[in-house]
């Protein structure tokens, strides 16, 4: 006799997330060409998009973002007390961080409860947060105004798909859960920095040019794959987006965090279109005010 738990518990595909992997029916293992692995969150890929690694002015890995036609997204997990209620106060100091950012900020009301807009130079941020079992989940959707409707659709469907796998661990409240890169990511991102500190290295001697993007141009396509058995991997599935994932640094001068321009990406080549504005700058200051 089936397990009555086993049977009520939800399943990927059915948008009834964001989901604790604990009491997910699908097995992890069949999502390995449908979400990135992350480590404390896997996180559903979009059709026709592109994973890039954001690095930090420390030159480590600071952000995952999945790139879209329309703007980028990303989704971080964050350590909760037992009991839910955390991202009712993270709405209220958001929105005041991003006021002193400089934004136009407004709480509005989206599947899971309020959601937090900013908007400032012809950009859209949309942080949408969800409160689970000792965790909470927060994606930000950022891109052009003229695609902010387009954007917070597509967010809310990548939200609806992620997993969060929060673990034994003890963290203090509000601390980010440990992310980490899947091998084939963690190989690019290591030879962006082994570039980054070559380029340092030269750089003594004279100036030298930002560093490129580490791996395909965006919007390249990946490579074709050789298989041609049914469990071959799906063109354009997380696979295959990692292993197209592109890196982006700056061998310039170290941002301070409290600047806006921290977090966000090196522009890259003339001719590839840049990614949207990052928004985290808004997020560090509230993880650094409002840790208890």
């Amino acid at each position: 006799m089936a397990d009555e738990s086993q049977t009520d518990a939800p399943r990927i595909g059915e948008a009834r997330g964001p989901y604790d992997i604990e009491n997910l029916a699908t097995d992890p293992h069949e999502l390995e060409n449908s979400h990135l692995d992350l480590g404390s969150v896997l996180v559903p890929v979009v059709e026709g998009g592109q994973v890039t690694v954001e690095m930090s002015a420390d030159h480590e890995p600071q952000s995952v973002y999945l790139v879209t036609p329309h703007g980028r997204i990303t989704v971080s997990a964050y350590a909760a007390p037992k009991s839910p209620g955390l991202w009712r106060e993270v709405v209220r100091e958001l929105a005041e961080s991003l006021r002193d950012d400089g934004a136009q900020a407004s709480i509005s009301d989206g599947h899971w409860g309020r959601e937090v807009v900013g908007e400032l130079d012809g950009a859209t941020h949309r942080f949408i947060g969800v409160d689970g079992p000792r965790w909470m989940v927060r994606c930000v959707a950022s891109g052009p105004t003229t695609s902010a409707s387009e954007m917070a659709q597509l967010a809310r469907a990548v939200l609806a798909e992620t997993v969060v796998r929060r673990g034994t661990e003890p963290y203090p409240p509000r601390d980010p859960l440990p992310i980490t890169l899947p091998p084939v990511l963690a190989e690019q991102v290591a030879a962006a920095q082994q570039q980054m500190m070559e380029e340092m290295a030269a750089a003594e001697e004279g100036p030298g040019p930002l560093i490129a993007p580490s791996g395909p141009a965006a919007g390249s396509a990946a490579p074709a794959s050789d298989a041609t058995d049914a469990d071959a991997p799906v063109p354009g599935g997380a696979i295959d987006q990692l292993a197209a994932a592109t890196v982006w640094t700056d061998a310039g001068e170290d941002v301070a965090e409290d600047d806006d321009s921290a977090g966000t990406a090196a522009g890259p080549a003339d001719d590839e279109p840049p990614p949207a504005p990052s928004s985290g700058s808004a997020m560090q200051r509230f993880r650094r005010r409002g840790r208890r």
